[in-house]
């Protein structure tokens, strides 16, 4: 695949089932991701869909999604008034890997923040995913911060 044909683009509910796919194909995301009742998933692509600071995304090859990634831009009052872009849930088809597309896929959402105004970039990365920390520090991200989650 050549990532310059790929279109990056506002994700449809007729991606919903490919993105969960997606989700559900790695170690962590095997334990919590289903497409058997795509229910849950529709009404909170509904509610994302509605807000103007999320952005659901997909990369589409022509036939269908086969990237992701969901980025949000907080407005805030640290560092002086700055708006962030948080990316979230980002993840490339088992088929794609190692072709560059994740890589477009982050600079889009750089890109994206940007232009809307955010001084920073943030995102988080479970802690057993080595491979994600290298290509994200090969990005130019750094590990800063530790994360804190409580699972409700």
């Amino acid at each position: 695949m050549d990532v310059s044909e790929i279109q990056i683009r506002r994700a449809k509910t007729g991606d919903v089932e490919s993105i969960v796919r997606m989700l559900a194909d790695d170690q962590l995301g095997a334990t919590r991701e289903s497409t058997d009742d795509l229910g849950p998933y529709l009404r909170a692509f509904a509610d994302l869909d509605g807000d103007p600071n999320q952005l659901l995304m997909v990369a589409d090859d022509g036939t269908g999604a086969v990237g992701t990634f969901q980025l949000t831009i907080i407005p805030g009052l640290s560092h002086q008034g700055a708006s962030r872009g948080l990316i979230e849930g980002v993840r490339v088809a088992g088929s794609q890997r190692g072709t560059g597309l994740g890589t477009l896929l982050m600079q889009w959402a750089i890109e994206e923040s940007r232009r809307r105004g955010c001084r920073i970039v943030q995102l988080t990365s479970n802690s057993s995913r080595a491979d994600a920390h290298r290509f994200y520090e090969r990005l130019g991200f750094a590990g800063t911060h530790t994360g804190f989650k409580l699972v409700l």
